[in-house]
């Protein structure tokens, strides 16, 4: 089978799913990681000829996005902040979006380490708390862009766990003297439970927050496909991980350290009161390229 006449019939088969760009992308990612083609394989090559023993799998693996299963679950891979991150339904996909709170992040911890400079070999590390970690793809992207960071990820579900803890950098990490996260299994929502990792200079969390009644609203890739504990929240209850996350920060975030939370935008100045109204004396609203509020910046 001709590369081209495969990328025809596979964008064909999920445009009642996608817009046609959007498939015909999808159909590319596809190829390239099963046999190794490139976006433009099929326009330099016109007669590249697919190796008998990939047919079958391309046409399974096409099976499954027709069912609506997201690329990302299919080849087992997502691209997140310039690095290759291991996924399955058991986590929740990383999102463009979600790679501006980790820059913002590192930009932080990245002052807060220059800062400790001049304590040479006595200064302490930056200390970094990831609530609701998932595939692990905060806490390793601030691991491995800040050197020497102590990071703990926290989550409910061993499955997401075994993802996060299954990451493979170890090559980044010696090439850059980085420090491997820790994973630990804890329910954010029981907020005065022990925890043992002292105090952070930075907490970080992209808790479920869209509520029920918004589940129409979803493309079934999503809906039917990704974890629902790691997506929704109950009407009635919109802030409720919100309202955990400001008492574990309350509990363990130093006297001169940050958070930075992602949000629903609908929900913004509520949620951005919640930290408010525990104390935290600067909480504000912060934007996502689409001027949409993204995330919740609050410290002491």
């Amino acid at each position: 089978m001709l590369l081209a006449d495969f990328l025809k019939q596979g964008v064909a088969a999920l445009e009642p799913l996608y817009p046609t760009a959007e498939a015909r992308n999808i159909v590319l990612m596809l190829c390239e990681e099963l046999i190794g083609t490139k976006s433009y394989t099929h326009i330099v090559e016109p007669q590249y000829e697919i190796d008998k023993k990939c047919v079958q799998p391309l046409a399974e693996a096409l099976l499954r996005l027709q069912s609506g299963e997201p690329i990302q679950y299919v080849t087992g891979k997502c691209e997140f902040c310039g690095r290759t991150f291991r996924v399955n339904s058991d986590v929740l996909i990383p999102r463009p979006e979600t790679e501006l709170l980790v820059r913002e992040a590192i930009k932080i911890a990245d002052r807060t380490k220059r800062m400790r400079i001049p304590y040479g070999k006595t200064a302490e590390p930056v200390r970094v708390l990831d609530l609701c970690t998932g595939s692990g793809n905060i806490a390793w992207s601030l691991a491995l862009s800040v050197p020497g960071a102590r990071v703990v990820g926290v989550d409910i579900s061993e499955k997401a766990l075994e993802v996060a803890r299954s990451q493979d950098f170890s090559s980044e990490l010696k090439a850059a003297g980085a420090l491997a996260p820790t994973f630990v299994a804890a329910d954010i929502l029981d907020t005065e439970q022990p925890f043992n990792y002292g105090q952070f200079d930075l907490i970080l969390s992209n808790p479920p927050y869209i509520m029920e009644k918004e589940k129409p609203q979803l493309r079934r890739n999503v809906l039917d496909y990704e974890p629902e504990t790691a997506l929704f929240v109950p009407d009635d209850d919109p802030l409720l991980y919100y309202k955990a996350i400001a008492r574990w920060s309350d509990r363990f975030l130093s006297p001169e350290g940050k958070g930075l939370t992602e949000i629903n935008e609908i929900l913004g100045n509520e949620t951005r009161d919640v930290f408010a109204g525990i104390g935290f004396s600067q909480s504000e609203l912060v934007k996502d390229f689409y001027d949409k509020n993204r995330f919740v910046f609050y410290m002491k």
